[in-house]
């Protein structure tokens, strides 16, 4: 119905509800319900009229607060929740301080260990105990409406506090003595049955990115559902009506229609992606939290980091509204907080190094510390007071009473225990634990507003509103979704899985019916079979990419995690079946196979089924294991089992006692024997080849040269071919389908159920890992000695004296004049408009604007770092323009903290300081500059820490710290650039990053800087204000005067209103010109009003006398204005041997690589144990070659990641800093998996030659063979660097990887030999690499060696009468290439059709005299992946890179 429609249907009376609504203010809000009933029923009617009519007119914010109210104030007095905890403690896993592990030590870890255990029992020493403390009795209440505000330093527990209260344990331990209820409520039963009531909201957002927006909310939306909703409406209507308002009310209207999206998936803007989650809209500035998942209480864990001070103040006041009106409690973790934010909430709890010292009323908090004797500077805003009383470096106690404030956070925690705050805490304790004893009644209260909300048929004791028909039927629309918005994923699926086939039928084109072809029938099922179970592969990629979302949906009780993987598995069923059917018509018609409807229509039951059930497989695999990387390690075990383990590879009648067992678990094996058996069965294939041929013919002496022929017969019976040839029989095709549905049926209720078992990913605790020998001693015994967790020396002020060595600065930046415009979808976007401004010495900048202003792609662009788009506009250094060492010479720290996670710090600073300091300083003089940057930066004691990954190595600060050092540590001759160096961090770390960036700008070094949410004294360190509006146009540019008292004045000239004098200027500016979560309206112009001010007239003329008068400020020493600092040898040694480095300090990725070849050549040197000398016997040689090649795909896919992380590192961190040149980059990436590689094929052949070939062949064979296995992975390595030197993601890098392979494989004469190809394809053979490494290792190992066939391949038939087989064959054995092996005998003479391997060999264009050419040429293919990785980077990743500079100076 349209809007209009719904208009006219509302009564006069409803209207004036809506408009009673409108004209409802915050005020009322906050202080209670409309006052009188009357006026109350009113608007719960114009409510509910609006759900039914469409879009009201109404605020959409109040809408949304009243709508979530009326579901009935007894139903929300039953949901409304407090949070009592006392004694609450919590344990962690593991120590905090952990030495780097490397090769070497990984190694030795199995001896190692044992010594260590057993020496610890021998001195009768207690073994350490790795579980450590992180809160330590925490005592507090937070009644139903209020909000905790959560203040601490990184590191002292917040999350885990926050965590702890909505039960999110994963990783964590609950001491015993702690007691955690919910108004009655106890602990466990709150988390078992209630868990949709508690919601922690951490930092990370996971979405899927092929949904759209409103997709995305109306699911959340649909889960939270109540049953009973407003006004008796339908349930569509509600969600449809909650979704609409709740975008209206967060700016997200526009984006209904627009993917989620994510770093490689098109979709929303990053700061809209940043207000959408799966459960409601998130984090920066959203009560939609609450409104969609309707929870009473929610933890929100830094949500406001990134975002601008105005839309942070947005977004707690809306947590503000929710807890009045609904009753909800709210517990935020907030690093940087304004005394405006800061005055929103009803409670603090300041937390020190894991120990409550602090929990009350915010309004006592800062005289609770005042009066404890502590020193609250001017200005300084409350929560930074609180926050830098757990700093002991910045602290400050008032005078006389220096002896008597507490110290430690022992000494804090005593003192707050004694103190009267705490005494009246515990009588609030007991007296709310006699109001609300630990019974049944408020469970049975919650039980029956539960009833009232569920679904029918759902449990009451599941904590989920659906029922399970009803969430797997929500999973499904859901997944078809998912399907339908990502159909270009479907088609390149559906497309590269043609072309297999395509490949594979055509390899086999038209197979004839005679005995010519029966060989090849077996080879193309086979190959058919195989490749359509290993496409399930991606499973596993799939499923771990959606992992989280599903986790977190558990979490939040919208569905359980089997009912998606049921809906999944549904879904995915018709594009299986179409895939299915795709590849089956394809090879089954190309390669001729039985053109009978019944047999075409099995051949497809078996196909689907077994995709279906290996799906099923990996996707178990993936839900039992923890990394992507440990689910590929298992699934290669599976597919290297299932290869080997089918039957075909490995006759059934071959297989070895130790590990012939597994067929029996292989669905694979079933799927094999009953497609090969509906293939053969009840056929008669025509003899072409006969012993001796039919010139010879008498009678029954004759027989037909294949398995299963009978002597007399001119025919090969195809149930004796397969019973012969691999032991099957097609009795067994029904009972084997049987076998694979129990398979399927088995492995699906197995995945359900584990799905719903097992717990989520565990989240990593921050930890800090140090290079071996690297850590202090007294360091180690404070972690091992007491099993406390690390506490390193407080990081001393940043504002110490900087020293002499940095010399003082003269350069001027300046730019002029700058737009920028990137290519959409029909034109153009200009996201900079006519920004100028200048950078001076001396002087420290600031870029503000409003979230999506522009302020990062300013940077970038100043920094010349964009990758698209046309930069227009000057840019100056002392007038003069940029040259080549621009880039060199200036420092970025980015917003990422981009580095290498196995380096040090010192190690890193290092790194940056020899390659980016010029050529003339001795590397002396570099390396003690770094000791300076590191003292200054107050890294001294974790100089020697590895880097490490989030939550596992250094944390924010630490990192942020290290991002500063390595651009100061390249001593930047022209300005430094700092984009969002504050973001994230606690306002101590702020306030010391600020003052670090003010004492580089007084001792001469121009700083401009990105800032979000400064407070009112970090905005006064800094001298001048770039102020940008939407669309990157310039509101503001120039001083900020004292106590912001210049660009307030010139704010309120032109209009705005007067700033307060508590306000945060940053605040307020962010608020008169538009900020927020919507944007305030406004009506002044404020880009119009400064293009017509007279600060605007001052700068263009400044930016004249700048362009007019250039100086020469920069150094004048010649090894500062080429493009690198350090020569290319120079570069190459120092890259190489981080590189080098990286490797060896990765053993996980050392030790995978090792186990998959080595595991992979015991598994089928074992597999095909010392074959014999008959013709299956070299046949399985060959086969075990061509499986030993199947390694490749893994070693390849292990590859690549490192090679893109690497890259990445290198493309956004290094490359624009010109740290080091691409040849480099690319040559050092190349040789130093050569190493590993090499050490790699010596062990691979070590474990699998002597198995198969045994130990009798001479030293030179051994020796080439080994030659061979090292060339093959030194191939691998070279390939999977050709082919992901262009490519841009990881994905597209292994389907490309992947494809090629398999042409490789297939094409290497061993399944098809080369005779047999078609015309088409025979160019492939020779073209493919892995003809000459399977001819040149096959060659050398078989040459020479004797056939004696087995009973099985005997050709046994009966001479003519009077004669025996020897005068019989006489004239046949002297053209016959096989022997005769009882020619003396008067029957059943039994003739072998081969003697020697070569004969074998010849077959497939494999020679003796080949192998050392095969050697040489497959060095050819190696060098070519050098020269083609080295040429693909160049034209894809370096030529555009230049191009797109050069486009840019010329624009300028």
């Amino acid at each position: 119905m349209a809007p209009e429609e719904g208009d006219q249907a509302m009564s006069h009376e409803d209207k004036a509800a809506c408009s009673s609504l409108n004209t409802t203010s915050s005020t009322e809000l906050f202080d209670g319900a409309p006052s009188s009933e009357n006026e109350r029923l009113r608007i719960r009617q114009a409510a509910v009229d609006a759900m039914h009519h469409g879009s009201p007119k109404i605020d959409p914010q109040i809408w949304t607060d009243v709508t979530s109210h009326l579901s009935g104030s007894t139903t929300i007095d039953a949901r409304q929740r407090d949070i009592f905890f006392e004694n609450l403690t919590v344990h962690g896993k593991g120590s905090s301080l952990q030495i780097q592990k490397t090769v070497l030590s990984a190694l030795l870890y199995p001896i190692a260990y044992p010594v260590k255990r057993l020496m610890s029992i021998v001195g009768n020493k207690k073994p350490h105990n790795d579980r450590r403390t992180i809160l330590h009795g925490f005592n507090g209440i937070l009644n139903s409406g209020e909000l905790l505000l959560v203040l601490g330093r990184p590191g002292s527990g917040c999350s885990t506090f926050l965590k702890s209260l909505c039960g999110y344990l994963e990783g964590l331990d609950l001491d015993p003595v702690s007691e955690i209820q919910y108004r009655g409520v106890p602990f466990r039963v709150m988390i078992e049955k209630y868990r949709g009531d508690l919601v922690y909201n951490q930092e990370a957002d996971h979405h899927f990115p092929n949904l759209t927006v409103g997709q995305t909310l109306e699911f959340a939306a649909h889960a939270r559902a109540p049953h009973n909703q407003v006004g008796n409406s339908s349930r569509d209507q509600y969600v449809k009506s909650v979704v609409k308002v709740v975008m209206d009310t967060f700016g997200l209207s526009h984006t209904y229609d627009t993917n989620v999206g994510n770093d490689f998936v098109p979709g929303v803007s990053g700061g809209e992606r940043k207000r959408v989650r799966t459960d409601t809209i998130v984090g920066m500035n959203s009560i939609a939290e609450t409104v969609l998942s309707r929870t009473s209480i929610a933890a929100w864990d830094n949500s406001t980091r990134g975002l601008d001070a105005a839309t942070a103040v947005d977004f707690v006041r809306s947590l503000r509204t929710s807890a009045k009106l609904a009753g909800s409690c709210h517990a935020v973790a907030v690093y940087q907080a304004s005394e405006g934010l800061y005055n929103t909430f009803d409670k603090v709890i300041l937390l020190y190094e894991g120990r409550e010292i602090y929990f009350g009323p915010r309004q006592g908090a800062v005289a609770y510390f005042e009066t404890m004797g502590w020193k609250r500077p001017p200005q300084q805003v409350s929560a930074d007071f609180l926050t830098a009383i757990t700093n002991p470096g910045e602290r400050q106690p008032q005078v006389g009473m220096e002896n008597a404030v507490p110290r430690t956070p022992v000494e804090f925690e005593s003192y707050w225990k004694n103190s009267p705050e705490h005494a009246e805490l515990e009588t609030s304790m007991r007296q709310y634990k006699m109001k609300t004893p630990l019974d049944s009644s408020e469970e049975i209260k919650l039980d029956e507003i539960k009833r009232l909300e569920q679904s029918n048929h759902a449990r009451i004791s599941s904590p989920y509103l659906l029922s399970v028909p009803m969430q797997i039927r929500l999973c499904i629309v859901r997944a078809w979704q998912r399907t339908r918005n990502d159909i270009p994923a479907l088609i390149a699926t559906a497309v590269a899985q043609t072309v297999v086939s395509l490949i594979i039928g055509s390899l086999f084109y038209n197979i004839p019916e005679n005995t010519a072809g029966l060989g090849q029938r077996a080879s193309v099922l086979f190959l058919a079979v195989l490749t359509n179970a290993l496409i399930s592969l991606l499973e596993i990629t799939t499923l771990y990419s959606q992992r989280l979302i599903v986790e977190k949906q558990a979490a939040y009780a919208f569905v359980h995690p089997f009912t998606e993987a049921i809906a999944e598995v549904i879904v995915d069923f018709p594009i299986k079946l179409f895939r299915c059917l795709l590849s089956a018509i394809i090879v089954y018609f190309l390669a001729n196979l039985r053109r009978e409807a019944s047999h075409f229509f099995i051949y497809i039951m078996f196909q689907l089924t077994a995709v279906m059930t290996m799906a099923t497989i990996f996707r178990t695999l993936a839900t039992v294991t923890r990394t992507i990387g440990q689910a590929m390690a298992l699934a290669g075990v599976v597919i290297i089992c299932i290869a080997v383990y089918t039957g075909f590879t490995v006759p059934q009648f071959d297989m070895p006692p130790w590990f012939g067992w597994i067929r029996w678990l292989n669905p694979i094996f079933y799927t094999f024997e009953g497609i090969v058996s509906n293939e053969f069965h009840g056929r008669h294939f025509e003899c072409v080849e006969y012993i001796p041929s039919l010139s010879f013919e008498q009678g029954l002496s004759f027989t037909c040269s294949y398995v299963g022929s009978i002597a007399g017969e001119r025919y090969v019976s195809g149930d004796a071919y397969i019973a012969g040839s691999y032991d099957y029989s097609y009795d067994h095709v029904w009972r084997n389908y049987g076998i694979l549905v129990a398979f399927l049926v088995f492995f699906y209720v197995l995945y359900f159920w584990l799905t719903e078992l097992i717990p989520g990913t565990t989240p990593a605790h921050e930890v800090l890992i140090f290079r071996h020998g690297g850590v202090l001693q007294r360091l180690v015994r404070g972690d091992l000695e007491r099993g406390e967790s690390i506490r390193l020396q407080e990081v001393k002020s940043l504002a110490s004296e900087v020293h002499s060595s940095k010399a003082e600065q003269k350069n001027t930046f300046s730019w002029k004049g700058l737009s920028y415009d990137i290519p959409v979808k029909g034109g153009e976007k200009r996201l900079l408009d006519d920004v100028s401004g200048w950078v001076k010495p001396g002087s420290l900048t600031a870029l503000m604007g409003v979230s999506g202003a522009g302020k990062t792609t300013l940077m970038n662009v100043l920094a010349r770092r964009m990758t698209i788009g046309v930069v227009t506009g000057d840019m100056f250094v002392n007038g003069r323009e940029l040259d080549a060492s621009f880039a060199r010479n200036i420092g970025y720290v980015q917003q990422q903290d981009l580095h290498v996670e196995t380096c040090t710090i010192r190690e890193a600073l290092r790194f940056s300081a020899a390659l980016r300091q010029p050529q003339s300083v001795s590397m002396e003089e570099k390396y003690n500059f770094v000791e300076e940057v590191i003292q200054l930066l107050g890294m001294q004691n974790f100089a020697e820490a590895v880097i490490g990954s989030p939550g596992d190595g250094l944390n924010m600060e630490q990192r942020k710290l290290l991002s500063i050092g390595v651009e100061l540590a390249a001593k930047p001759q022209l300005l430094i650039f700092l984009d969002e160096p504050t973001s994230g961090l606690d306002s101590r770390s702020s306030w010391a990053i600020c003052a670090f960036m003010r004492k580089l700008a007084d001792h001469g070094q121009p700083v401009l800087a990105t800032i979000h949410q400064p407070s009112a004294v970090l905005f006064e360190q800094f001298d001048r204000l770039l102020f940008l509006a939407k669309g990157g146009r310039t509101v503001y540019f120039g001083d900020i005067g004292k106590q912001a008292r210049t660009v307030l004045e010139y704010l309120e000239d032109k209009g705005a209103r007067h700033c307060g004098p508590t306000e945060n200027p940053a605040e307020y500016m962010l608020e008169v010109i538009g900020g927020g979560t919507q944007g305030q309206s406004t009506s002044i112009d404020w880009v119009q009003a400064w293009k017509r001010s007279t600060e605007y007239n001052k700068l263009l003329g400044e930016l004249d006398i700048l362009a007019s008068s250039p100086s020469n400020g920069v150094s004048a020493d010649p090894y500062m204005v080429g493009e690198f600092a350090m020569p290319l040898l120079v570069q190459f040694y120092h890259v190489m041997k981080r590189d080098l480095q990286q490797y060896y300090r990765q053993p996980e990725y050392i030790l995978a690589k090792f186990g998959a070849g080595v595991f992979c050549g015991v598994f089928i040197g074992f597999s095909f144990w010392k074959s014999d000398n008959s013709s299956q016997g070299f046949q399985n040689v060959l086969f075990s070659l061509f499986l030993l090649c199947t390694i490749f795909s893994t070693l390849v896919n292990q590859i690549m990641p490192k090679f893109l992380s690497r890259r990445t590192l290198y493309e956004l961190r290094e490359r624009p800093a010109r740290t080091y040149s691409w040849k480099v980059f690319i040559l050092c990436q190349i040789l130093v998996e050569l190493p590993w590689q090499t050490l790699l094929g010596i062990c691979t052949w070590a474990s699998f030659y002597f198995s198969v070939y045994g130990s009798g062949q001479s030293s030179q064979r051994q020796g080439l063979v080994l030659l061979f296995t090292v060339q093959f992975f030194i191939f691998a390595s070279t390939f999977a660097q050709l082919v992901v030197a262009a490519v841009p993601s990881v994905v597209l890098g292994s389907m490309l990887a992947t494809f090629t392979f398999l042409l490789c494989l297939l094409f290497n004469g061993t399944m098809q030999p080369p005779s047999a190809l078609p015309r088409f394809w025979i160019f492939m053979n020779r073209v493919s690499p892995l003809t000459y490494y399977v001819g040149g290792i096959s060659a050398t190992a078989l040459h020479g060696r004797p056939i004696h066939c087995s009973n099985r391949e005997l050709r046994v038939f009966d001479p003519p009468q009077g004669q025996n087989c020897g005068q019989y064959l006489a004239e046949y054995l002297k053209t016959a290439q096989g022997t005769l092996s009882n020619p003396l005998s008067t029957d059943q003479c039994q003739y072998c059709p081969l003697r020697v391997a070569d004969q074998y060999l010849a077959a497939r264009d494999i020679s003796w005299d080949d192998r050392w050419r095969n050697f040489g040429i497959f060095w050819v293919y190696i060098i070519f992946n050098v020269i083609g990785a080295v040429l693909l980077y160049y034209l894809f990743r370096v030529l555009p890179y230049i191009r797109r500079n050069r486009t840019q100076k010329s624009r300028n």
